[in-house]
């Protein structure tokens, strides 16, 4: 029985052997039946759902097509929630730039040895811990009774809190129910998935090109602007598909941290769930996969993907 057992797992992998393209068929048939059926059919699915509307006096889904939906998508309310979510991840992906590059600058340049170990492994360690514990984290920071709070009551700082805290748009109660902490906590969570690729951007470039510059007679701000910055792009872009995307999409840490303005996750999940309004929550579910699309296909001409 364990020749014959033998017997057929040698001709089966001398098949194999013989035939690759079928070994490449096995191999790619569980993944692209994955993606196929479950990825790209729920999203068809969510696509066709969003050409549906709902009869506001049954509740009842009209399966019929329709661009109804998509029209409401335009009015104030959800325009607004529209608008706000684009902007925080634009301000979030901006900002994680801004803080990330130097870090990055210098895991490039002068981490070596255990340093680099110590860099990487500092970077990494808020991805290995709970999402939901580093939110609710900040929560407790960020509180009016947080430390946060005691520590600039301490430094007699605690008015300059509240000047801010009592601005529009971007103050509130605390900073906890804010939308600047909201802001932060985007930002935290985030801010790895801006390093990284900054940084293989960064080692990519030759420190020769660097010298160079400043042989020709460049100041420092003229080498970043014009030599150092032009060449880190492709990884500021790959670092920005991330942190805007996962801001755009995120329902968890505007629900937790911030105001009651809604963010697009938010009203998918409000749609869907409480309001039982799937088509217009489709809908608002295809905005950030047109804005990621337009986004993505500006990246590759630019070539960010090559820093991925």
């Amino acid at each position: 029985m364990a020749a014959r057992s033998e017997s057929i797992g040698t001709r089966l992998s001398d098949t194999l052997w013989r035939r690759p393209a079928v070994l490449l068929f096995l191999l790619l048939l569980p993944p692209v039946l994955w993606l196929g059926i479950i990825y790209l059919g729920s999203l068809f699915a969510l696509l066709l759902q969003s050409f549906f509307s709902i009869d506001h006096f049954t509740g009842q889904i009209n399966y019929r097509f329709t661009l109804s939906t998509y029209a409401e998508l335009l009015t104030p309310a959800n325009f607004d929630i529209i608008l706000r979510t684009v902007t925080m991840a634009a301000c979030c992906t901006l900002a994680s730039a801004v803080i990330a590059f130097p870090i990055a600058y210098y895991a490039a340049r002068y981490a070596r040895g255990k340093w680099r170990a110590v860099f990487y492994l500092g970077i990494m360690m808020p991805l290995w811990s709970s999402y939901l514990v580093k939110i609710y984290a900040w929560k407790l920071i960020l509180a009016k009774e947080g430390i946060l709070t005691w520590a600039l009551e301490g430094m007699r700082l605690n008015w300059l809190l509240e000047a801010y805290l009592s601005l529009p748009v971007v103050g509130g109660n605390s900073l906890s129910v804010s939308t600047t902490g909201t802001f932060i906590v985007f930002v935290y969570v985030w801010m790895p998935f801006m390093i990284l690729p900054i940084q293989a951007a960064l080692e990519r470039v030759p420190g020769s090109m660097l010298e160079a510059s400043g042989d020709l007679g460049a100041r420092p701000a003229q080498t970043f602007r014009h030599v150092l910055l032009p060449l880190a792009l492709p990884g500021i872009v790959a670092g920005s598909i991330f942190t805007f995307s996962l801001t755009l999409g995120d329902y968890i840490i505007p629900q937790i941290i911030g105001t009651s303005r809604l963010f697009i996750g938010q009203a998918v999940y409000q749609h869907q769930g409480i309001a039982g309004n799937i088509p217009l929550a489709a809908a608002f579910a295809v905005v950030p996969i047109v804005i990621m699309g337009f986004y993505l296909w500006g990246a590759k001409r630019i070539g960010a993907f090559d820093a991925l």
